[in-house]
């Protein structure tokens, strides 16, 4: 955890937007979106290969291999994307809560519990440098999950066109 350059900051250390940022970078599925481009594909086609565990025997029960196979391998595709699907969904509202949390200009936190709620508006110093870790550093996160689900959707309607072709 990193100390607030704050004396008087009243935030819990683990609440601190700082410090869950980087909690989040350094957590195993997080930190999987700040790998070079090939090392990301890479992690989200084992995810997309370990969802094929689930969907290549529904896939076979709906259209068995030895008969329709472009409609096994197009129906079978399309599920597995559902975990992947599910594992970018997960990773865009992590990254975009701490993005939030680090523009926004006042932080909320919880002194002991859910019931004693309290808002720290944050020195200048620390919004400029909270706003520059999110420019450099969590908007081009957000922008290559943008990217993954834009792709994603461009499978789907490539694979629902040749679905029709079969």
């Amino acid at each position: 955890m990193i100390r607030s350059s704050v004396s008087n900051c009243p935030v819990p250390t683990d609440q601190q937007p700082l410090n869950e940022y980087e909690e989040l970078k350094n957590s195993w599925l997080f930190r999987d979106t700040t790998l070079d481009l090939r090392e990301y594909i890479t992690k989200i086609a084992w995810i997309w290969g370990l969802s094929w565990l689930v969907a290549g025997p529904v896939a076979a029960a709906s259209f068995p291999p030895n008969k329709y196979i472009a409609h096994f391998i197009l129906c079978g595709a399309a599920a597995a994307s559902v975990g992947v699907v599910l594992a970018l969904v997960r990773l865009y509202l992590g990254w975009f809560y701490v993005c939030d949390r680090l523009c926004s200009p006042t932080v909320f936190y919880e002194e002991s519990g859910w019931y004693d709620g309290q808002t720290w508006t944050k020195p200048e110093e620390i919004l400029n440098r909270d706003r520059l870790i999110v420019a450099y550093e969590i908007k081009p996160i957000l922008r290559r999950l943008q990217f993954t689900f834009a792709g994603l959707a461009g499978m789907y309607v490539i694979g629902t066109i040749v679905w029709h072709l079969f």
